[in-house]
């Protein structure tokens, strides 16, 4: 049985009382994480779920969180972690999508849609619960930003939160003294699958964090002794840029593993002189996520690549340079969407990644591009599709093109080419009221006309070169 509610009772087991997750001033031991997580998987019961069906949560990070998504894996319910960042649009359309029969809340946030919700910490009284049965079971939803506009959601197995484990394991290896920090949002599949379902397999103690601050997290390394984090490069140039970087006591802090966007040459460097090894990866949501990892010691000799694949992953590159994935981490397809499940495997059955890439003599993959245009802001995928559809929903709006360009802060940010009427600060308010924030697009610039091939097809290289012309 590779399901993932053996991980907690096994390890519940044998180290009932070491030390689970630090979060803030509270600690909560393996055996209390097991017998809670029970609990919540009866309270569930108690609500009508069974295996197979679908909960969402729109929470933070928290122990609760940790709990209900072990109370998921022993009774087969699918958990979908809402995006407590995105608008109530956007998460309206994914509950209309996923229709789960319930919607836990965390006190403070807005339960949107039409969907039944209590809050996370009062449930009814507890039932029996059917537990989880096959390796296949689903145990994961997470929507990821579609192409055309229209978000899907990716289905994730617990063999697939196995295999990945398994093989990030091999590849950078955590164990029962570690302490990872973890600052990812739970809506994310990194906040599960990169370190912290390992660490709690393995033993080891996970410092849980609401959300990620510079300075505190420095602090924590040290009081904590935190030795293994994973974040995106904002993550870490933010950590460099604050006042205490250059005293901050890091010496217990072994690992640090980054993805979302390549990791800049100086700022590696940065990291390398404070004595911090940095591992670099390259995953997507439907591999669970992890694709490629290039060790430390490869960092300096190939500055920029993503690495090579991990254990049990298989990479080729496309006539066309597209980099596509197999191994038993792929996700089986997006939920009720067999169109675009289709669409996203070749017809030998490798996952297409979208992604441009090349391999050296060695076997390291780089990334160079995407296919499509999406682009990653502050480790956010975004797709220009689904900006430029809000903006054409506004009355003045003629026409628009929306393209990533470099940002210093947050590596890439959206800039809007519209042909139409209204002012920048108009367009820029109307998408915030619709949009993450980390999707609205950083500027807006009035053209006449966008430019266009003889197809018809927006040129949006030629608009991203004006910009960083």
């Amino acid at each position: 049985m590779l399901t993932l509610d053996r991980w907690i009772r096994d390890r519940a087991r044998v180290t009932p009382e070491r030390t689970a997750i630090v979060y803030g001033d509270r600690r909560v031991t393996y055996r209390e994480l097991d017998e809670r997580s029970d609990a919540r998987a009866a309270d569930l019961a108690a609500c009508g779920l069974v295996r197979g069906d679908r909960l969402a949560t729109l929470t933070g990070n928290s122990p609760e969180h940790v709990e209900v998504f072990f109370a998921c894996a022993k009774a087969g319910i699918i958990l979908l972690p809402l995006n407590w960042r995105l608008a109530r649009p956007e998460l309206e359309f994914q509950l209309e999508d996923a229709a789960p029969k319930l919607l836990l809340v965390e006190e403070g946030q807005v339960p949107v849609g039409a969907v039944p919700a209590q809050p996370i910490d009062a449930l009814p009284p507890a039932a029996e619960f059917e537990p989880v049965a096959e390796d296949g079971d689903p145990l994961l939803l997470i929507y990821t930003s579609g192409t055309t506009g229209r978000p899907k959601g990716a289905l994730l197995t617990h063999a697939n939160c196995f295999w990945t484990n398994v093989g990030f394991d091999l590849a950078t290896g955590v164990g029962g003294s570690d302490v990872v920090l973890q600052t990812l949002p739970q809506f994310h599949v990194g906040g599960w699958n990169v370190q912290p379902l390992l660490a709690w397999w393995k033993g080891g103690t996970v410092v849980l964090e609401r959300a990620f601050d510079a300075a505190r997290v420095l602090r924590l390394i040290d009081e904590a002794g935190v030795t293994t984090m994973m974040g995106v490069p904002a993550t870490y140039l933010f950590l460099s840029q604050e006042p205490g970087f250059a005293s901050a006591d890091l010496s217990t802090l072994r690992l640090a593993v980054v993805g979302g966007a390549p990791m800049p040459e100086a700022l590696l460097e940065t990291w390398r002189r404070r004595g911090v090894s940095i591992v670099q990866g390259y995953g997507l949501t439907e591999a669970a996520p992890n694709v490629l990892c290039l060790p430390p010691e490869e960092a300096v000799r190939k500055p920029g690549s993503a690495g090579k694949p991990y254990p049990y992953v298989e990479a080729r590159l496309s006539d066309e340079g597209e980099l596509q994935v197999r191994g038993p981490n792929v996700f089986p397809g997006y939920w009720r969407d067999p169109e675009a499940t289709a669409a996203a495997f070749t017809g030998d059955g490798w996952l297409r990644t979208g992604d441009v890439a090349e391999v050296d003599e060695d076997g390291c993959y780089r990334i160079l591009g995407r296919l499509k245009d999406m682009f990653i802001s502050g480790g956010e995928n975004v797709y220009p599709a689904e900006v430029e559809a809000v903006l054409h929903d506004h009355p003045a709006v003629a026409d628009v093109a929306v393209v990533g360009v470099p940002d210093e802060r947050w590596g890439e940010s959206g800039v809007a080419f519209v042909v139409g009427t209204a002012t920048e600060e108009e367009l820029i308010g109307f998408c915030r009221e619709r949009l993450a924030r980390f999707k609205v697009p950083k500027a807006i610039r009035f053209v006449d006309e966008l430019p266009r091939n003889s197809l018809g097809k927006v040129q949006k290289a030629a608009l991203a070169q004006e910009v960083t012309a």
